[in-house]
């Protein structure tokens, strides 16, 4: 199940209380203060882990509470610090303070370690407060209590290029012909209900990342057919291609291309700065030419790269394949 939002709440550990205590030998019958100080709370950390892909986890364990310190004890001796907490996230983690909106992560880094909450500083014990005229203090300081708060975790997929276009018009077959990725292949409209991702590897041991984005509809950017929660998932790719399906003759290809563009741009207006490809597909049925020649025209005037393809059929992939390798390599 690919889940990519959730809430959690994270809590790192109180200090520990520094200690009262006094000096007790043989012959020493006035001994000092000698009270040890507390340890310091365990920290909250947020680390990216390549190997997971969905926040699923989170539904499972919504609490996460780091160990405080240990109080402070006799012949000065301190506690022992608190553990730190770890949490591992997908790679593309973005994590806000609920109600503040506030961003305080950004998981890109593999094996980086974000502090969320940092534990509580341990109490100083008795020992530190003697004076010369206070040579037996019987108090410490108190643990600082811990930092507190709930998180929301939003995945945005890291992807290189973004499969766009209304649903059925051939995203997944087209990542399943140029990847390894397994997604689920139907004709009718909403097959996919998750993001998927594959990779093409090239000559030189260098590879990009594909994400097949869900189908997208009239009204996505307000929600429709969930396509805000689609949307989220192509804001950090590098290129898209807009799959627009030939065969498809219940509107012209130019309307349901101009109607996924509107959707994009209602929903984050820099997406429309990304470079994009059109795609024309399922080019082995039967398709009205002159539909398609409208559409040509639109986006040549527009400046932006055309292919036709049937990915089904494999045919058209390598110049299309040739044409977005040239947008990584020359970087």
């Amino acid at each position: 199940m690919f889940v990519d939002s959730a809430r959690i709440f994270v809590k790192s550990g109180h200090g520990g209380a520094g200690a009262v205590s006094f000096r007790r030998e043989k012959y020493v019958p006035k001994g000092g203060p000698d009270g040890g100080d507390g340890g310091r709370g365990g920290s909250v950390y947020i680390v990216g882990k390549q190997s997971l892909r969905t926040l699923l986890s989170f539904r499972y364990k919504k609490r996460f509470i780091a160990e405080s310190g240990k109080p402070g004890e006799g012949s000065l001796k301190s506690g022992s610090a608190g553990k730190d907490l770890f949490i591992y996230v997908p790679l593309g983690t973005v994590v806000y303070i609920e109600d503040q909106d506030k961003v305080v992560a950004d998981i890109t880094d593999p094996n980086k370690k974000i502090l969320i909450a940092k534990g509580g500083r341990g109490g100083k014990g008795n020992a530190h407060f003697k004076t010369s005229t206070h040579q037996t203090p019987r108090f410490a300081q108190k643990g600082e209590n811990g930092e507190e708060f709930f998180l929301r975790l939003e995945l945005k997929l890291l992807a290189d290029v973004g499969l766009v276009g209304m649903p059925n018009a051939g995203k997944s077959t087209l990542l399943a012909a140029l990847t390894s990725a397994k997604p689920k292949i139907a004709p009718y409209p909403f097959t996919t209900l998750s993001p998927n991702l594959g990779v093409v590897e090239g000559k030189k041991h260098n590879s990009f990342v594909i994400a097949d984005i869900p189908g997208l509809i009239e009204g996505a950017h307000k929600g429709a057919g969930l396509g805000d929660e689609f949307l989220k998932h192509i804001e950090r790719t590098r290129l898209l291609l807009h799959l627009v399906d030939l065969s498809d003759e219940t509107s012209s290809p130019l309307m349901r291309f101009k109607t996924i563009q509107n959707e994009m741009e209602m929903y984050q207006k820099n997406l429309l700065e990304k470079p994009l490809i059109v795609v024309g597909t399922k080019i082995d049925i039967p398709y009205n030419e002159e539909r398609e020649e409208e559409l040509k025209e639109y986006i040549s005037n527009l400046n932006i790269p055309y292919f036709k393809i049937s990915a089904a059929a494999h045919r058209g992939l390598k110049p299309l394949l040739k044409k977005v390798w040239s947008y990584f390599e020359e970087k």
